[in-house]
């Protein structure tokens, strides 16, 4: 596999591209669980398919890449990618995985996204295992997706790279008080070093359509719970450092001018921003930047 800094790309494949459409790439027909029940009793759904199937559960849509990172920081023995894409093929045919791919005006996406189907659920459900999936979530467009693969990406990067690396959540949830709203990020990444934690959690910013105006829906939320934040409120003892994920250098200059223009600075915290591929790097120790208003505005990492 590329190693992330090899990487030489200079535009997120979690950016949004104009007239990108999601493509259904399953299986079509009909699977019975007493076959795929069959299937288990003779060894060909193994309990590392099932540890995948755990993984897609757990954030809804990713890719084999990611699934493949994830697998080998838990010490499993994937042995390559092309073997790990074997198992979803499997999963696939056996309808208890989907997949999809991006496609545009320009060409079509370089990579597949999975998610559950039914079968999976009943699978998981099975042996105990909270799933939440309903059909209608694979209905869901392409900014929320590229928004969730890439929140996943942080987590990976900072699961791989970073030592004081302690957990992660994959959508933390939040509470606007003022405004009587619980609403979700896309990644919370908990670091902790001597005894002291401090956590990350990132907002992924997409320029899809109208983002302008639904950055500032969001950052109202946000605003909210930060300057009414008490100890403890929604699980945190301290507040935690917000991080605005954004798709390259220059739209973190377009967010933080929607945020400026619109007084959503947030008085008692301060907005951090990074982007997809700042993610790659391989020391993540100076991949969040900040602004600072003075007669100009300046970058300070």
């Amino acid at each position: 596999m590329v190693e992330d800094e090899e990487i030489k790309t200079k535009v997120s494949p979690f950016a949004m591209r104009e007239g990108e459409i999601k493509t259904f790439d399953g299986k079509d027909g009909y699977v019975s669980i007493n076959q795929i029940i069959n299937k288990i009793n003779l060894g060909h759904i193994t309990d590392l398919h099932f540890k995948i199937l755990e993984l897609v559960n757990e954030f809804e849509f990713i890719t084999s890449r990611q699934i493949f990172q994830i697998l080998e920081t838990r010490g499993e023995d994937i042995k390559s990618q092309d073997k790990l894409n074997n198992k979803l093929e499997q999963l696939i045919k056996t309808k208890i995985l989907t997949r999809y791919y991006f496609q545009a005006e320009d060409k079509s996406g370089i990579y597949r996204i999975y998610s559950l189907e039914k079968m999976g659920k009943y699978l998981l459900n099975s042996r105990g295992i909270e799933c939440k999936w309903q059909p209608t979530d694979n209905t869901k467009p392409v900014s929320m997706i590229k928004k969730r693969l890439a929140g996943n990406q942080v987590i990976i990067s900072y699961l791989r790279k970073v030592k004081a690396f302690d957990s992660y959540k994959v959508k933390p949830v939040f509470t606007a008080k003022q405004l009587g709203k619980v609403f979700k990020m896309h990644a919370e990444v908990k670091l902790t070093k001597t005894g002291k934690s401090a956590s990350l959690v990132f907002e992924a910013v997409r320029r899809e359509e109208d983002w302008e105006k639904k950055l500032i829906e969001r950052m109202k939320l946000i605003k909210d719970f930060y300057e009414n934040f008490v100890q403890f409120d929604s699980g945190y003892e301290t507040k935690p450092q917000l991080v605005l994920l954004c798709e390259d250098d220059k739209h973190t200059v377009e967010a933080f001018k929607v945020i400026v223009s619109n007084k959503l600075e947030i008085g008692n915290a301060k907005i951090c921003f990074t982007t997809d591929l700042r993610q790659n790097m391989s020391n993540l120790s100076t991949t969040l930047t900040e602004f600072v208003i003075d007669e100009e505005i300046k970058f300070k990492s």
